[in-house]
């Protein structure tokens, strides 16, 4: 199955080119909900919601039981701590999620730029994990993902049960010639190579990719982070019509 959707879903540009003119913010999730069946919270990262909070979305998409968010692990714990004595940071933040009940898809852990390679820190934070929920990790310092480093980095992640999450394009990048690593594949997508969206081209591009990951037995999710001018609705629908049926769809 593939999962399609967005990082984040209130966006002001976003009225009018997606949403009813005047949907007021509390109804667009449950909107959102009937177009995609997944979503990434990002706003996880920068201050952790309750776990009222995310019970609260969790109410929002009563109509759509299938629906499933990726949430996006708390900066605290991943750049202000790198990963440092995560106990405490890790229980709150997966306690907190769990109010979204079986809604709850993967989390995504974004590790800082600037933050060179820490294999036994790795180490440690990825035994932590719980393994109930599925887990990503996304590099943006080339450091951890170095020839010399990364074959270790990759076992550590497999051993886990954890994704090597892939970003395009942005300011850190992740090398698309790295081998999959993990049981399912997460991809975020902040920009295409010519502009903010995607062309039909690199849409076809990863259409085929994650068709390959479903036949090759894995679970995949991406995610569009280029939310100007709702490129990430327009390339996110697209993509959703370019595999067809491998598409999870709003239930």
């Amino acid at each position: 199955m593939i999962w399609i959707g967005t990082s984040g879903w209130i966006y002001p540009h976003w009225m009018e080119r997606f949403y009813p003119e005047k949907l007021p913010a509390r109804e667009q999730l449950a909107y959102y909900a009937q177009h995609f069946a997944t979503v990434e919270i990002n706003r996880s990262f920068y201050r952790l919601s309750t776990r009222e909070q995310f019970e609260h979305l969790y109410q929002q998409t009563q109509e759509q039981p299938g629906f499933r968010f990726a949430v996006k692990g708390s900066r605290y714990l991943t750049h202000m701590k790198k990963l440092h004595d995560p106990e405490e940071p890790l229980q709150r933040l997966v306690t907190a999620a769990e109010g979204l009940n079986g809604r709850l898809g993967p989390f995504l852990y974004q590790l800082p730029p600037h933050w060179h390679v820490d294999i036994p820190r790795l180490a440690n934070f990825v035994a932590l994990l719980p393994r109930k929920y599925q887990a990503a990790i996304e590099f943006r310092d080339p450091s951890w993902l170095q020839a010399d480093q990364f074959p270790q980095i990759a076992r550590i992640l497999e051993d886990a049960n954890c994704a090597l999450a892939l970003a395009v394009g942005g300011s850190f990048s992740t090398p698309l010639d790295l081998p999959a690593v993990g049981p399912f594949s997460y991809i975020r997508v902040h920009n295409g190579a010519y502009g903010v969206g995607l062309t039909e081209d690199e849409l076809s591009f990863w259409a085929q990719r994650l068709m390959k990951d479903v036949g090759d037995g894995r679970e995949a999710y991406i995610y569009f982070n280029n939310d100007a001018d709702a490129h990430a609705i327009y390339n996110a629908s697209r993509l959703q019509r370019m595999v067809g049926s491998l598409a999870a769809q709003p239930t």
